[in-house]
């Protein structure tokens, strides 16, 4: 005879949720990504020129410890939304001008 076992499974609660990564919600985590790969080629640059290595590394760590801080700040204060609402918020026009009546008028 051949008997069933019950298997558990763990249900995915997480569907249509915006990644997050250490805090870091949706498009942030790439805005990070992008800034570390610029500090990189920033470091090599700065070391190929031929300035010394401490000062390279001093200069990309304060960068790179401010970016980190500012991404964050952001991530937090906008959310994975708030900071294209709030870019599109700006390009609404505050009022419509018009000079004349004939936008108005009905024309047959």
């Amino acid at each position: 005879m051949y008997s069933m076992s019950n298997s558990v499974y763990q249900i995915n609660k997480g569907i249509n949720q915006s990644i997050e990564f250490r805090g870091l919600k949706a498009q942030y985590i790439w805005y990070l990504g992008g800034g570390v790969i610029v500090l990189m080629i920033l470091f090599a640059g700065m070391y190929i020129a031929g300035l010394p290595s401490f000062v390279c590394i001093g200069i990309i760590g304060i960068s790179g410890t401010l970016l980190v801080l500012k991404i964050y700040k952001m991530s937090h204060k906008y959310g994975e939304f708030g900071m294209m609402k709030s870019l599109a918020k700006r390009q609404v026009p505050k009022a419509v001008k018009s000079q004349s009546r004939k936008v108005f008028m009905m024309q047959k």
